[in-house]
């Protein structure tokens, strides 16, 4: 595997990342938000479509990189997930070099808008990247090396399952609060986070990965490819 492809599709997600950051701060400088657990600006429709367009670009800027990165579909598929994984952690560091947060890794944060409002410690999406990275890395690697990763149905009901899990933990009280405007729903804010269905998910999520990514080595379900 030629180590350049890691480092430029790194060097890539840190930049963005840095992008991501720096928007952040001017938002939070604009409306004078200092906590979003508390101060929050009043709600503008042509920002908030703005804001959904910018996450959905962020995404497929990612996806992008992984697409023309990998040489085929498994590894492109594991470059984005790279990507993503850096994109995420870089952020946060990011943000802790501008203007201090957050302050630990269990403080709150808005993390993500699409389809509802994602709220939860720092230190969740941080888990899920490091599994992004350790999973994306690895999928690159295997397809180096000619192996092919076939997933069985179990694979994907434990992926589905694990990743439906933690989102409902992300997004369990937004969920209660439907139906509701879109007006409520930006001045919603959570009471707590579902720690046990987050770390329920995390764990299916980690045996899924495990399956697919090493357990299947030793099975027929892991085919050589006819070329690299």
């Amino acid at each position: 595997m030629d180590k350049k492809r890691f480092f430029y599709v790194a060097i890539y997600a840190i930049g963005m990342a840095y992008l991501e950051a720096s928007i952040v701060v001017y938002l939070r400088k604009l409306y004078g938000i200092s906590d979003l657990m508390i101060s929050v600006p009043a709600f503008d429709p042509m920002v908030s479509i703005i804001e959904l367009g910018r996450e959905l670009a962020t995404l497929i800027m990612l996806l992008a990189v992984g697409l023309v990165s990998g040489k085929k579909f498994q590894s492109q598929i594991g470059f984005s997930l790279y990507a993503f994984g850096l994109w995420d952690i870089w952020y946060y560091i990011w943000l802790v070099i501008f203007i201090g947060f957050p302050q630990s890794l269990f403080d709150w944060d808005l993390l993500f808008l699409i389809p509802l409002p994602w709220w939860g410690p720092v230190i969740a999406p941080v888990m899920i990247s490091v599994l992004m990275i350790i999973s994306g890395v690895r999928l690159a690697l295997l397809e180096e090396k000619g192996l092919l990763v076939r997933l069985k149905w179990l694979d994907w009901a434990m992926l589905a399952l694990g990743s439906g899990t933690m989102l409902y933990a992300f997004m369990s009280e937004a969920i209660s609060s439907l139906p509701a405007s879109v007006e409520n729903l930006s001045d919603f804010r959570p009471s707590s986070f579902l720690w046990p269905i987050f770390l329920i998910g995390y764990a299916i999520s980690i045996y899924a990965t495990w399956r697919i990514l090493y357990k299947s080595l030793n099975e027929p379900a892991m085919h050589r490819s006819v070329r690299k």
